[in-house]
């Protein structure tokens, strides 16, 4: 069970991934610094609004200077889509719930995704602030280009628009009740992620990975708790 500790070195820790109680107002502090605090907030317009133009001036060098046919760009862009939802659900099961022994460590993954389950309805959190994402971006774009060379001027657009649609679909389904009744048990699945059993349900923009490695609930079996699912909501302003 996580539980909370004390603030050491101005970010607080936790032990595990699950915690006594779930917070729906508020956020947490997770450093003493003003500055570094609201390095780790960011608007979902602002973090599409950096890599938009990222991806279609990379299509656009693709198509005109590499002079790739509309086919191979069609292909290594739903690829580099389709590589995002499974880097998505690896990331999120093995990274952002890793329970690590350490108290640095402890920090880390508290920073990068624990203040998210303690304090799901906190807006500012659900996209990768600015400054981590450019350089996580930039190093995973290293990593491509050093194995597919100028693919990867296609191949990652792809994978950053994955990206975008998995931070924009986790907004949502904080944010929103499902637009469609056919999206329900995508919405379901993460609620109970997040209520009920956080060593399931990992995949956020799409459910094909649960499916696959045996994570998925057994929503036919779930007994829907509507309180918790209204606790999820975010109150819309009238």
């Amino acid at each position: 069970m996580i539980k909370i500790r004390r603030l050491i070195g101005g970010i607080y820790y936790f032990a595990a991934m699950e915690f006594e109680k779930i917070y729906n107002k508020g956020q947490a502090r997770l450093f003493k610094s003003n500055f570094l605090e609201a390095l780790t907030k960011a608007h979902p317009l602002v973090i599409w609004g950096m890599y938009l133009p990222v991806i279609l001036y990379f299509l656009y060098q693709s198509a005109v200077i590499l002079n790739y046919p509309a086919l191979k760009i069609m292909l290594l862009f739903l690829g580099g889509m389709f590589f995002w939802s499974l880097f998505e659900y690896f990331a999120h099961r093995f990274l952002f719930h890793w329970e690590p022994k350490g108290k640095r460590a402890q920090k880390i993954v508290y920073t990068f995704h624990g203040c998210h389950h303690q304090y799901p309805r906190d807006t500012t959190r659900l996209f990768m602030p600015p400054l981590p994402s450019i350089l996580i971006s930039g190093s995973v774009f290293g990593i491509m280009y050093l194995i597919l060379r100028f693919d990867a001027f296609v191949f990652f657009p792809g994978f950053l628009l994955g990206y975008l649609l998995y931070g924009t679909i986790h907004f949502a389904i904080h944010a929103w009740n499902p637009p469609f009744k056919w999206m329900k048990p995508h919405w379901r699945n993460h609620h109970l992620h997040h209520y009920k059993n956080e060593h399931m349900g990992f995949g956020v923009s799409s459910t094909l990975w649960d499916h696959v490695f045996g994570t998925m609930f057994d929503l036919k079996n779930e007994i829907e708790d509507k309180e918790k699912v209204k606790a999820m909501m975010y109150e819309r302003k009238k």
